[in-house]
């Protein structure tokens, strides 16, 4: 997607903390960390462009963190694009208080327990583990060679547990993620596959009616732009168009040959 835009426009590559290159210090990895690290980096990007709102895409779980960052700081974003959400899960829980996240202390005390904490990221990071999660991503046995590559890579790196285990504890979910989205009052765009285990969008009903928000089905795994890169970034484009004239609400279904 960097490489597909940044010859368009100004573009902007994000390591969250904890995560691809970022610092990974020992600290608690929560969504309101996530949140603020977007807050702060979209503040600086403002500052190199005239203050100019930012058109802003992301992926998965930080999908959530962009939707509460456009929340906090509504005149700081001017579109959302959000490839395979979390949060409309059936099972999601996601009416909870007003920023509260699904963390359980206990889970994090038993996963950084010394000698079964480092066993067990040793086993969520091997080679076959990571291959059968991207498996998982791809809905298929064929996936990006190279995502497993740098995967493989990163989760090399001192401290890389840290993050992660937050996640695994869930400090990193939202528990009102659905309320946060249908607060959201920017265009929205909502794209994802039909292939994997990460597929589960049956509770959109209430924002497939709210007049801002697009919605796109890929005959793909959860990362359309990896298999099918030049249909994703056209509805990309025709998204940010309508967006622009005020006409973001659609839904549309992607066929086999895009």
């Amino acid at each position: 997607m960097f490489d597909a835009f940044r010859a368009r426009r100004r573009t902007y590559a994000i390591d969250l903390p904890g995560y691809g290159y970022s610092e990974r210090s020992d600290r608690t990895y929560c969504q309101g960390l996530m949140v603020d690290a977007l807050l702060a980096v979209i503040s600086d990007i403002r500052s190199d462009n005239d203050q100019s709102p930012i058109d802003a895409l992301a992926v998965s779980l930080s999908c959530e963190f962009l939707a509460k960052a456009a929340i906090a700081s509504p005149g700081s974003i001017r579109s959302l694009a959000l490839v395979s959400p979390t949060g409309f899960a059936r099972n999601s829980p996601s009416r909870g208080p007003p920023d509260a996240d699904c963390r359980i202390p206990m889970a994090y005390r038993i996963l950084t327990l010394p000698l079964l904490g480092r066993a067990l990221f040793a086993l969520l990071t091997s080679a076959p583990s990571i291959r059968f999660f991207l498996r998982k991503t791809w809905g298929r046995k064929e996936i990006d060679e190279e995502m497993f590559r740098t995967s493989c890579r990163l989760a090399r790196y001192p401290d890389a547990h840290r993050a992660p285990f937050h996640f695994l504890s869930g400090y990193l979910f939202s528990a009102d993620i659905l309320t946060t989205y249908e607060r959201l009052t920017q265009p929205v765009w909502l794209s994802h596959g039909v292939r994997g285990g990460f597929t589960d969008f049956s509770r959109t009903d209430a924002i497939s009616r709210k007049p801002n928000w697009r919605m796109t089905r890929f005959p793909t795994g959860a990362l359309p732009y990896f298999e099918i890169p030049t249909t994703f970034v056209d509805e990309y484009e025709k998204f940010l168009g309508l967006a622009a004239a005020g006409q973001a609400s659609d839904s549309v279904d992607q066929d086999e040959g895009g």
